[in-house]
């Protein structure tokens, strides 16, 4: 029993190594988590040179940031929150996921000025839905923006921990 469970520990392990789990909101309410898969070992993602324009300082790396979207009008209050996740590439450029009424929209944010770090951002989902958003980072790990989807909805968006 006691050489079974390290083989079980070690299964789990493999098992999991490949993918990272994210949690999203249901147009419901109820919280989803989703994988992502993530480069089979041995990939090299390359990362940007430190050296490019807008580069973050040298050596360092992504941060993951939870995206939270406030209801700002009435079409909106019917989703409630919507809930997502922002990886700052630290060069300027991000990625991002947002699940919006039963559709994962997938997109980048761009910043459009350096001085006050303001950036717009895009996505779009499978079933045609898209949004769109403009926000300024206080932080590389915290932020604030508005966004407006396809269907007329707005939110304010708050990304990081706040």
């Amino acid at each position: 029993m006691r050489t079974i469970r390290p083989v079980m520990m070690a299964a789990v392990a493999a098992t999991l190594s490949g993918c990272y789990v994210v949690p999203v909101q249901s147009p419901d309410g109820r919280v989803i988590y989703e994988h992502y898969p993530l480069p089979p070992a041995g990939v090299v993602v390359p990362m940007p040179p430190a050296a490019a324009p807008g580069a973050g300082p040298a050596g360092s790396m992504p941060a993951v940031l939870s995206a939270r979207l406030y209801p700002v009008n009435e079409l909106a209050t019917q989703t409630g929150i919507v809930t997502g996740v922002v990886t700052n590439l630290m060069t300027g450029k991000g990625r991002f996921t947002v699940n919006y009424l039963g559709d994962v929209l997938v997109g980048e944010a761009t910043r459009v000025s350096n001085e006050d770090r303001r950036g717009v951002a895009s996505a779009f989902g499978t079933k045609g839905t898209f949004m769109s958003c403009e926000y300024q980072m206080t932080t590389p790990y915290q932020g604030t923006g508005d966004c407006t989807f396809s269907n007329g909805a707005t939110y304010k968006l708050h990304l990081g921990e706040h």
